[in-house]
């Protein structure tokens, strides 16, 4: 192509006129230069020289004009020529003004110039051409190797009997797979059997046996590609034309265990440190759930923590210890600094951010809750319109029950907002505060009342008489006078509040009829003709019968 531009520039020089000669070729002669250019730049790729099926040598750069591909088909014509002499076949280099030649028997084949060579990788002309001439030293022992019929009939028997060793142990790696999904499943189902939670099998066998079925075949059949790893690089290895692959497949294989094996010995100083930072979080983890455990059953006492918040407090500090542990640990992980385990990182961090600001809340009411001991287990209290004994005060709800079958769970951070009355701290001791509310007309007496409600009170058996029940005028309505029964119940009774309640009304309710004293709740406006009350010879009317009340 250069020559033809030539051409055409001589050609374009004496058919001008003379007048635009010394305009005309230069315009031209730049022209041809930029199209020689892409022409010498495509020229200018890589070219290997390859022998017995090895890459000697990667030609890249043009050499006295000759572009890489030239000077790979000139090394070839050279090296035929050297193999038809039948010589000895020595490889060397030598070093001159141009760059390093490799020689075969004395006779130069090329020459590593450095446009050849990575010099920012710290490569040399020299350094270079003394590999290329190892591997030209392996081509012609492979070169001399396809050549001997003996030495083929010798390599061949040994692939026969490497293939017959790994149909063997594929064979065996069949036969132990069929043994070992036979006896795990056996073992697995008579271990899985003895898992029970009070008597009960919480383990289902069949789940486990199926995925242990999975990971013993995916072992297995990775030790069979393995094998035929091995088999295919030994094999490959042992014939002259394809011992180049044998050679890549050992050398990768070898390189894969080798980043292995050190990426394992790099690990092991900060595997060592993370051992070490979680044994001392577990030694402190378990010397302060000592403690706190003391403290919960009343064996130590602290001034600060009692048994209602030593519970509370133990968990707190151990998620304190450990979530410092692992912020220690954490740098040390093995692949922490990589992108993957950052990015999980911040995604991790990000969703608990936007997805737990409700939680948290609900935390932290919860610890103000069991610090402040506003509710205790056990308690009896009113929060809001909901009314019962504290069955438990978590860290993200509190429940109450009843009494009348039901269990109302409430949020803590609801249970801050609302008023909490607790009916339990009114006596020192056990038991809780309950009451009841009438409203009366003016024109019964008010000492009356009070007698009537006392008398009320006293017919219950499960109101205590220490402290003695008191009635109290709580207001003084337009129709009416609203009067409040106050009452304590002892701890020893096992009903509930409300059983004891109901039996408390039932007896307000007869001796009102008694004394034929109308309640007028919930609205009163006139006295009717009639009082409005039961007398006693009415009060088992049917289908009531004597002696119900008690039950």
């Amino acid at each position: 192509m250069s020559a033809l531009l030539r051409l055409l520039c001589l050609l374009t020089m004496f058919l001008l006129p003379a007048a635009h000669a010394d305009e005309g070729v230069p315009a031209l002669v730049a022209e041809a230069a930029s199209v020689v250019a892409p022409s010498q730049l495509a020229a200018a790729r890589t070219a290997p020289l390859m022998f017995a099926n090895r890459k000697v040598f990667v030609f890249r750069a043009a050499l006295a004009g000759y572009p890489p591909d030239e000077r790979a088909i000139g090394a070839q014509r050279r090296l035929d020529s050297v193999l038809a002499k039948n010589g000895p076949l020595q490889t060397s280099t030598r070093m001159i003004p141009e760059g390093t030649q490799v020689l075969l028997d004395g006779v130069q084949l090329f020459v590593v110039v450095p446009g050849d060579v990575n010099q920012l990788a710290g490569d040399t002309t020299e350094s270079v051409a003394k590999t290329a001439a190892g591997e030209l030293s392996k081509a012609v022992l492979d070169y001399r190797e396809q050549g001997s019929w003996r030495y083929l009939a010798i390599a061949a028997a040994v692939c026969a009997v490497a293939t017959l060793v790994f149909w063997l142990v594929w064979m065996g790696l069949t036969r132990l797979h069929h043994w070992a999904k036979r006896r795990s499943g056996v073992l697995l189902a008579s271990r899985l059997r003895d898992v029970r939670l009070k008597n009960v099998r919480v383990l289902d066998a069949e789940h486990y046996i199926a995925f242990a079925y999975q990971l013993l075949s995916a072992v297995l059949w990775g030790l069979r590609l393995m094998a035929t790893y091995l088999w295919a690089a030994f094999v490959l290895g042992r014939l002259p034309y394809t011992r180049s692959w044998g050679e890549s497949l050992s050398g990768y294989l070898f390189d894969v265990a080798a980043d292995v094996f050190h990426a394992i010995i790099g690990a092991l100083p900060g595997l060592v440190l993370v051992c070490v930072i979680f044994a001392i979080a577990r030694l402190i983890a378990a010397t302060a759930a000592s403690l706190f455990k003391r403290v919960e059953s009343g064996e130590l006492q602290i001034g600060w923590l009692d048994k209602d918040t030593a519970l509370p407090t133990r968990r707190i500090a151990s998620v304190v210890i450990w979530l410092f542990a692992l912020a220690m640990a954490y740098p040390y992980l093995p692949g922490s600094h990589t992108a993957a385990f950052q990015g999980l990182s911040v995604l991790v961090g990000l969703m608990v951010s936007i997805g737990a600001s409700s939680i948290v809340g609900q935390g932290a009411s919860g610890l103000i809750l069991m610090y402040t001991r506003a509710l205790r287990k056990g308690e009896y209290v009113r929060v809001g319109d909901s009314e019962g004994t504290v069955v438990d005060v978590g860290m993200f709800e509190t429940r109450l029950r009843t009494g009348l079958g039901e269990e109302v769970a409430l949020p803590n951070a609801w249970v801050m907002s609302q008023t909490t009355k607790n009916y339990s701290r009114a006596q020192p001791g056990g038991g809780f505060v309950l009451d009841s509310t009438v409203t009366i007309g003016y024109a019964t007496p008010w000492r009356q009342v009070h007698a009537m409600l006392e008398l009320a009170a006293s017919r219950t058996p499960e109101l205590s008489t220490t402290p003695k029940p008191y009635v109290m005028q709580l207001a003084l309505q337009d129709y009416y006078v609203q009067y409040r029964l106050v009452a304590y119940a002892s701890a020893e009774v096992p009903r509930q509040r409300a059983e004891v309640l109901n039996r408390l009304h039932q007896n307000i309710i007869d001796v009102f009829n008694e004394f034929d004293v109308q309640i007028t709740s919930p609205h009163y406006i006139d006295d009717p003709k009639e009082s409005q009350v039961v007398p006693p010879e009415e009060w088992f009317r049917a289908p009531a019968r004597r002696g119900e009340e008690d039950k």
